[in-house]
């Protein structure tokens, strides 16, 4: 789109292009070297396109040209390109174009982004400057959040988020310090909504279910420890090891931690209800369970577990219990919480997918037998 051409004079370069009116314009960059002055231009080409389409220039060149010097900002505000002063961007622009940066990052996370802009929007308002929101304004919006009717730990992993986009923010140069650092965050556990399921409650729960898909799934929640829906109905035949009794697990959560697969024990408590759908199933199936099944859990955001949900808490309570919180992650819960007793932590972790250190944190539970081994003595 523009020509570099050398100055008359030694290691002096000039930027000839064409503006968006038809007319010829030159940017004089001095003395420098080629390196250097073609940097320059792939930046001149992208504020130029961005200019002929109508759209806000590319993240990269925004942050060189909040880097770049007063003299050649001027030269750019002579010939157009820029309008002379440093984007100042409100909170929503800012985090509007920070979500619309980030290309890997999971749809589902990028609706979860959304939640705390709305909350962001909904106190500060659509022209609060980035620039402008001090320590005291995010301690005012912990308040607001807590007294909103989320859950403390909501509110946390929100605030954890605010300053995920503030801290980019700094290190864009757009602002100088993050006043999201240093906010207090309500506890992320939240042992009131645990609750251990225990084998005798499970194995009525998996009476009433009304099909092998159904009791299979049951039994990878709470013996396999699976998360569901997105690793169980992620299974495939060809992931199923007879021999070893091994399963290989696909994980969308840890993917982007490099930790997209993970071996797991085919435990003999979940043996019986894979032969089951194993023999229901046709032949040549690619998918442990039903397309139809995975469809519904599947949206344009990613894995969704609402619809799995409503047929389990009807289960549950067929069954004759009282659905509790946290409905799936309670059944991986127990299960974890029986495999400590079993394995060392490194090799269940390994198995579950988590770290020791969020499995002590959000995982393990302290039962009745607990209580009831300790009164023994033993």
């Amino acid at each position: 789109m523009s020509s570099l051409c050398k100055d008359t004079r030694p290691n002096m370069w000039r930027i000839l292009f064409v503006a968006p009116d038809g007319s010829r314009k030159t940017l004089r960059l001095g003395k420098m070297a080629k390196r250097s002055a073609e940097a320059i231009q792939r930046h001149v080409d992208a504020l130029l396109a961005a200019k002929i389409a109508g759209q806000p220039m590319p993240r990269e060149t925004a942050v060189w040209l909040d880097g770049i010097g007063q003299q050649l900002r001027e030269r750019l505000r002579k010939v157009g390109l820029v309008d002379g002063s440093k984007k100042v961007f409100t909170v929503v622009e800012w985090i509007r174009r920070y979500s619309e940066d980030r290309k890997t990052v999971k749809p589902i996370t990028k609706v979860t982004w959304g939640n705390i802009l709305r909350n962001l929007s909904e106190f500060f308002g659509d022209e609060k400057r980035l620039d402008d929101v001090t320590p005291a304004d995010a301690d005012r919006f912990a308040e607001y959040l807590l007294t909103s009717g989320l859950a403390p730990a909501t509110v946390a992993r929100r605030l954890q988020m605010a300053q995920q986009f503030f801290r980019a923010a700094v290190r864009a140069k757009l602002i100088t310090e993050n006043p999201f650092a240093d906010v207090k965050k309500p506890s992320m556990v939240n042992t009131a909504r645990m609750r251990f399921i225990s084998r005798e409650e499970i194995q009525r729960i998996i009476a009433a279910c009304p099909n092998a898909y159904w009791r299979l799934i049951v039994a990878l929640a709470r013996y396999g420890g699976l998360r569901c829906p997105s690793e169980i109905l992620s299974l495939r035949w060809t992931d199923i090891d007879w021999e070893k009794s091994r399963m290989m697990v696909t994980s969308p959560k840890t993917e982007h931690h490099g930790k997209g697969t993970r071996l797991v024990p085919i435990f003999p408590e979940i043996r019986p209800y894979l032969d089951e759908v194993f023999e229901v199933s046709e032949l040549g199936a690619e998918w442990v369970f039903p397309e139809e099944m995975r469809r519904g859990a599947l949206g344009p955001t990613g894995w969704k577990g609402c619809n799995l949900r409503t047929q389990f808490v009807r289960i549950v309570k067929q069954a004759g219990f009282t659905p509790w919180p946290r409905l799936f992650q309670n059944l991986r819960s127990s299960r974890e919480t029986e495999l400590v007793e079993q394995f060392p932590v490194h090799v269940v972790t390994a198995w579950l997918g988590n770290t020791p250190t969020i499995a002590m944190k959000h995982y393990l539970q302290v039962t009745d037998d607990h209580f009831a081994m300790a009164v023994r003595g033993a």
